[in-house]
Parts: C-alpha cells; structure tokens; sequence
C-alpha cells in the first residue's frame, strides 16, 4: 500500500478520533482506513493507536509520529501547491479585512504594486479595528498585529512592529524630552478613548513590562487624529512604527524613551484553512511578506539611529 496515504489516513483518524469520521472526510471506507493503519503500524513495527470498541486513543510513539508527520504533509502540500500555482493565473475578486491605519498606510502601496503584476485580481478592503469571521464575512483573509488567540485560524507571521513615543520637535523644545517613563505625568499623552486601559502606556523596565498612567486633553477612538495631534506639536503619543516611522523618518515626529519600549508586536496575515489556498490569497501573501522583509520599509530609520 502506498505508505503517504497511509500516513495521511492516520493523521486524519488521530485528529478527527475517528476511523469512521477519517473515511467519510478521505472518501474511502471504514475498512479501507483501518487496513491503511494496520500496514502502517506493521511496516513501523509499532502500535500507534490503543482500540477498543468504544475508544480511540494515540500512543506515545503515536503523539510523537502524528507531530513528525503533520510537518512533512503540510510540506509536502505547499510544495504541491506551489508547483500548481506556476500553472495557474490568479484571477476574481480577493476580500481582504486590515486595521485603518494599516490598510491606509501600507496595504494600499502594496496592492497597487500586486495590481501591476496581477492585473486579473480585483480586490476590495473593509477597514476595521477588530479581528473578523472571515468564513461568516465572505472574507479571504485579515490582517492582524498582535498576538493572535484564537488557534483555529491559519497565521503567517509577515513582520512585526514596535511601539514607540513620539513627539514633534516643536513640543519637545517647549515641553522637554522625557528622559524616564515616569517623566510622562508631566506631558500631555495623546491616547485612545476605547477603554480606561488605553490611557495606560506599555514600557518594558529592567526587563519587565510595566504600565504608566497617562493623561491628556485628546482622545480618540482611531489612531489617524493622535497621530496628526503630535505632528502638529499638540503632546506625545504612543503608537506602532507602521503609523509613525514614515514621519520619523521625514522629521515630524521624534521618538523618545526608545530603550524602554515594550515588546514588538507581530504582524499577521490570517485566513481560515490551509488547505486549497486560492492563487489570488496565496500570490498575495506571499508578495507582501517579500515586500516586508527583512526589515519593513516604516523601519528603516532605526538602523540609522
């Protein structure tokens, strides 16, 4: 028997905990998948599976085969797939969901760039701070910075981001550079209106993230005004480099407080399955991973530094 399907069919009966369930999802019958399992077991020399009639369960040796296998098939599928990809033009509509600022700032240079490559895709953007239903919202995929909770979403890491202070030089030559976190209580602190939690700042000291309380006279629901505020010399803000390292690096804004910035946040690209990825999610993705590396270009000015 061919040992790869036979690999296949046991993943499948190990994550499903089913050999019933494994058939119907493979197309093959209950027999079939239980004679896939025996010759693997036989050609391995090892019992991978405990069963009884009412009970299904893994093995050592099977806990530790299932993570080994698990790798080589999704290697093998990319590589299938990425072979099929050479074949096929990416073409249709793709749905994507991005935080404002991002799909501003960022998503809209690179789509125009993915455009010109890829003429036959059409894509629409919804710009929202939150982390979507994608299958629920007709979405292909979602692009979200922080650390994601949710497991049952396929995450491809396409950077990260830092969180920096910044201010306009005008402020800062009025009010002064803060030298220490706590100097903060003396400036105005330009933060979200979310939440109470948003007046509280991030900062990493002596190797612990720490939290500084805040306060000032603007608040705002989205990032685009506090930005805007601190360029026009209104008090100091807090956000990622992907909203301010462009001004960094033209000059209107300066960073302050960099060797206690807390820690970076990731980037993802997110979407619902792995299997059978569209060429239009998959070209896409991949292109802006490559635009994004190794350093993303709103980074560029802390090599500089």
């Amino acid at each position: 028997m061919d040992r790869l399907t036979s690999m296949k069919v046991f993943a499948t009966v190990a994550r499903l905990g089913s050999f019933s369930a494994a058939a119907e999802e493979l197309g093959i019958s209950k027999a079939m998948a239980s004679k896939h399992l025996n010759h693997l077991e036989n050609s391995l020399g090892i019992r991978l599976l405990n069963r009884t009639t009412r009970h299904l369960s893994l093995t050592e040796v099977g806990m530790a085969y299932r993570e080994r296998i698990n790798s080589i098939l999704v290697d093998i599928e990319d590589t299938e797939l990425a072979v099929t990809r050479l074949h096929s033009e990416p073409r249709g509509t793709l749905r994507i969901m991005a935080p404002p600022s991002f799909g501003s700032f960022h998503l809209a240079r690179t789509i125009t760039a993915y455009k010109d490559k890829y003429p036959n895709v059409m894509i629409e953007m919804i710009l929202a701070d939150r982390t979507p239903d994608l299958i629920e919202e007709g979405l292909d995929m979602a692009i979200h910075v922080g650390e994601m909770n949710d497991t049952s979403l396929i995450a491809r890491k396409l950077t990260s981001t830092r969180r920096v202070v910044c201010g306009s030089p005008k402020y800062l030559q009025l009010k002064g550079i803060p030298e220490v976190p706590a100097d903060l209580k003396n400036h105005n602190c330009l933060t979200f209106s979310h939440h109470s939690s948003f007046t509280e700042w991030k900062f990493k000291i002596n190797g612990t993230e720490t939290t500084v309380h805040t306060t000032g006279n603007l608040k705002s629901n989205v990032a685009d005004p506090l930005r805007i505020a601190a360029i026009e010399g209104c008090g100091l803000v807090q956000l990622p480099t992907y909203m301010l390292g462009l001004d960094i690096q033209s000059g209107q804004l300066r960073p302050v407080l960099e060797k206690y910035e807390p820690v970076e946040l990731p980037i993802y690209a997110i979407y619902a399955h792995r299997k059978h990825l569209s060429t239009k999610l998959r070209t896409f993705v991949d292109f802006i991973y490559e635009l994004f590396q190794p350093t993303p270009y709103w980074d560029e000015w802390i090599s500089g530094n």
